[in-house]
């Protein structure tokens, strides 16, 4: 089975994470976030993926290579300018065959896909887009299926009194070739909006999947995927290696302080005597943590430098980033990669450090 995942977009709402880093590969837990993707996919019996790329698309390439580390065919394909959810594809279509799954890049999911590609099939469908349900679907686009799971309807942005259903797309679809007929080549255009509104009764179904899915577009929604991994309320790799214990602290780490699961230690890491790490942490490889300092919730990511008496919650810290003594970094803060926080600091409300910006002793308190 082949698929297509869109990744071309520059995930400006994950900034700074993803001022340096494509989206794509932004470390989540302990591999790029896209390997959770890619993983998932080869549980269904795909080996051949196409990414569709665009900003920093070399940066995407670099890291996956040609897909051997994940038991599948990676190709690339580099849009000359963004073409949205239809162009990018259409830009795919030499490629691709007479059936292949469409992804949306940015999502963290274990929906069955097999059982989509298995309703697809029973159906005759010439697109099938898979569905989740969601506890609040006021703020999202809404599908509308008749009893056959055929699509009814869309709405988009629907007023309270048009909330009948609370299915919303989940970003994958099974597509039959035929449906790249449908967008103009060259141009920018949007499969949601503009292709699969003219499919309705005519071959465009749901499948309604249960699950876990999350669109991971916001540093909040970031450490979310981040927890749920550490906690196993999603089927990945990374989970399956922390064990029972919810745990996993490498061998070439070293450690005078607790670790507290769930959490995940890299390689390298140095965490000084009385420092407490967990729960819900991550420390990339060669991490550096001082004496007594506390770090939960949060991701400090690879060659980071967090000082004594420091404490980190519910935040973000960009690789090689240094923080200076008895420094607060919390409240959904964001530091870049390369980011010098001096000591007595506070950073907090959802602040967003800029990779290397530099801040000297006592600047900010929150």
């Amino acid at each position: 089975m082949q698929a297509v995942i869109l990744v071309g977009g520059e995930g400006t709402r994950l900034r700074p994470l993803t001022s340096t880093v494509p989206k794509p590969v932004v470390p989540l837990v302990d591999r790029p976030f896209i390997a959770y993707m890619l993983e998932w996919l080869r549980r269904h019996g795909v080996d051949d993926v196409v990414m569709s790329c665009g900003f920093l698309a070399a940066g995407v390439r670099n890291v996956l290579g040609d897909g051997a580390a994940y038991g599948i065919q990676l190709r690339y394909v580099e849009e000359p300018r963004p073409l949205g959810t239809g162009g990018a594809v259409k830009f795919a279509e030499s490629l691709l065959d007479e059936r292949f799954l469409m992804l949306n890049g940015d999502v963290l999911t274990d929906l069955d896909l097999s059982a989509q590609v298995a309703q697809h099939e029973a159906s005759g469908a010439r697109g099938t887009l898979a569905l989740i349900g969601v506890e609040d679907p006021s703020a999202y686009g809404l599908v509308r299926l008749r009893d056959d799971s055929s699509v009814r309807e869309f709405l988009e942005k629907p007023s309270p009194d048009q909330i009948d259903t609370n299915l919303i797309s989940a970003g994958a679809y099974v597509l039959e070739r035929d449906v790249l007929d449908l967008i103009p080549s060259g141009q920018a255009c949007s499969i949601e909006r503009e292709v699969f509104p003219r499919l309705v009764g005519d071959g465009l179904y749901g499948f309604v999947g249960d699950g876990y899915w999350l669109d991971i577009g916001t540093p909040d929604r970031y450490l979310q995927a981040t927890f749920d991994i550490l906690e196993r309320n999603v089927q990945t790799a990374a989970g399956e290696r922390l064990g029972a214990g919810f745990l996993a602290v490498d061998a070439g780490a070293e450690s005078q302080g607790r670790t507290i699961p769930p959490a995940l230690v890299g390689p390298g890491c140095r965490i000084g005597a009385g420092a407490r790490i967990g729960a819900l942490a991550v420390l990339a490889p060669d991490v550096s943590v001082g004496p007594r300092t506390e770090i939960e919730q949060s991701v400090v990511l690879r060659g980071a430098d967090v000082g004594a008496d420091c404490r980190l919650s519910y935040c973000i810290v960009g690789a090689g980033a240094r923080i200076g003594d008895r420094t607060h970094v919390e409240g959904g803060a964001v530091l870049g990669e390369g980011v010098s926080i001096g000591a007595d600091n506070v950073i907090a409300a959802g602040a967003r450090i800029f990779p290397g910006v530099t801040l000297p002793d006592g600047a900010i308190s929150f």
